[in-house]
């Protein structure tokens, strides 16, 4: 009789993955994502001992930088945001692999330079011919970046390597304008090249949303209409724009965190078992989800959009957005968003989806909330139920990630008194590892080559189409609610729920 031995056993999920030999090319190094996200989570994995010893890093910006700045400047993103603590040998280890090359995105010479650079680390690193194409720019160079990649020959592959593109969202702002930008990507590098990186689906409560479904008995024969009365989507920043003024006027809070975050999560919450876990069994049946979501025959009453005021944040007096610098006076542009969806299927027919996302609200939390129905029958008094709300399954996915699940329980003494009590899990006293950051483990994922947290090109359409619907409908009417700064929105997203006899939660 054989045993299974976890130290030999490839598939064994216990044993850390670790990237082969690879390299990372950064476009728009200098900028904020890539100085307090991504390179410290290439210095975290490396740390971690995730990455290969001759694992390469190249940074390319307009910048007049020596190799020496760059690592400058790596060193000290590290040392200010990484999660794991500095160890010299892991920085020293990592030093030799970086490299910088200047130029902009239409300067052929740096390109070519690029790809000298490529060949001296392939070489010196082994790093194969295996690299990622970060592009960590404004989405209005993508195009012109990825055609630069093919006229210099860098997105076709030597004999047995590989290539891939990691693009940043927004994947374009409407469905005419992603499918351009998929057409465009998609001349150049294969759609299992392509990486589009939606860094909420690579933390850790995000994917345990697949694992409390599928690897519990106890929740799946509830999930679904006989027994979910609503379920509530909320991603609230207790933050305004900050000086992103130049990005954000003109985008809003529905096509920024609606079309691609929570959809994402609503697909994950109403989707069915996948055949594996694979990336296109995962996507097969998000699509699903996606395609059979329906719009509100009345557009006017189940969907807001508001656009914060003055008022106090934290004990601090907030400008408006329209007082906010860079800010047109007149800009309809919404900072917060609600909408009410529904999913034409067998199992959650009936059962609204509702979403919603803003800035300045009373604090910043994301969560999934499963609301279940009433029980059917009450043997007790009206009087020993009056405190008793709905059961509740809520799923934290920032910043106190975990679950709570809400329900009923008797008041310790004579009398028969129910009220709500919450039963908590939390990652970060369940488990001595703390959580890796989302782009941890999603670059670590595009190094694998393991595309089950990335929206495909079919996901990405989908939700545009779910959302352009909305969009043309609010440019057609009126201005967005006002919301004073530090609430929870406008007075018209509570009666949004108050018309379907529901409120929201205060997180």
């Amino acid at each position: 009789m054989s045993s299974s031995n976890p130290l030999r056993d490839a598939a064994d999920r216990r044993l850390p993955r670790i990237a082969g030999p690879s390299g990372l090319v950064i476009f728009g190094v200098t900028g904020d994502l890539s100085r307090k996200k991504l390179m410290p989570a290439v210095y975290d994995l490396a740390n971690r001992g995730l990455l290969p010893p001759g694992f390469s890093l190249i940074g390319f910006a307009r910048r007049d930088w020596e190799d020496e700045d760059f690592a400058q400047v790596v060193h000290d993103a590290v040392k200010q945001h990484s999660r794991t603590p500095f160890r010299e040998e892991v920085w020293q280890q990592l030093i030799q692999g970086m490299r910088f090359v200047q130029g902009n995105f239409d300067d052929d010479a740096a390109f070519e330079q690029l790809k000298a650079t490529i060949q001296e680390l392939d070489k010196a690193q082994g790093t194969g011919g295996n690299f990622a194409f970060y592009l960590s720019v404004p989405p209005k160079f993508f195009p012109q970046v990825v055609q630069q990649l093919k006229k210099h020959e860098l997105a076709d592959a030597p004999q047995g390597s590989w290539r891939r593109a990691v693009i940043e969202k927004p994947f374009g702002h409407d469905l005419a304008s992603a499918k351009d930008l998929n057409s465009i990507v998609h001349e150049v590098f294969a759609p299992d090249q392509v990486f589009r990186i939606d860094h909420y689906l690579g933390k850790e409560t995000v994917q345990n949303i697949l694992a409390l479904r599928f690897a519990n008995q106890m929740f799946e024969p509830i999930w679904n209409r006989s027994y979910v009365d609503h379920v509530q989507i909320t991603m609230a920043e207790d933050i305004g724009i900050g000086g992103r003024a130049g990005y954000y006027d003109g985008i809003g809070a529905a096509r920024d965190v609606i079309q691609n975050h929570l959809l994402q999560l609503m697909a994950l919450t109403a989707m069915e078992e996948p055949a594996s876990f694979d990336a296109n069994a995962l996507v097969a049946e998000k699509a699903k989800v996606l395609g059979a979501v329906r719009l509100p025959k009345d557009l006017g009453r189940d969907t807001v959009r508001g656009q914060y005021a003055a008022g106090w944040q934290g004990g601090e007096k907030a400008v408006g957005y329209l007082q906010e610098e860079g800010i047109d006076p007149k800009s309809k542009t919404d900072t917060y968003a609600a909408v009410k969806l529904e999913v034409d299927n067998r199992r959650w027919a009936g059962v609204p989806f509702y979403l919603r996302t803003g800035k300045r609200l009373g604090r910043r939390v994301t969560e999934i909330a499963v609301v279940f129905q009433r029980a059917p029958h009450s043997p007790f008094d009206h009087t020993a139920t009056e405190e008793l709300g709905q059961n509740a399954i809520v799923i934290r996915v920032q910043p106190d990630e975990g679950i709570t699940v809400r329900f009923g329980s008797k008041v310790p003494g004579t009398s028969m008194e129910i009220r709500d009590v919450s039963m908590d899990f939390a990652y970060g006293e369940s488990f001595t590892e703390s959580s890796p950051e989302a782009y941890e483990r999603l670059i670590l994922d595009v190094l694998l080559g393991d595309a089950n947290l990335f929206p495909r090109t079919e996901e990405v359409e989908l939700s545009w189409n779910i959302l352009d619907p909305i969009e043309e409908y609010w440019d057609k009417h009126g201005k967005p609610a006002q919301y004073p700064s530090g609430t929870w929105g406008p007075s018209e997203a509570d009666e949004m729920l108050a018309r379907d006899g529901r409120s929201w939660r205060r997180p």
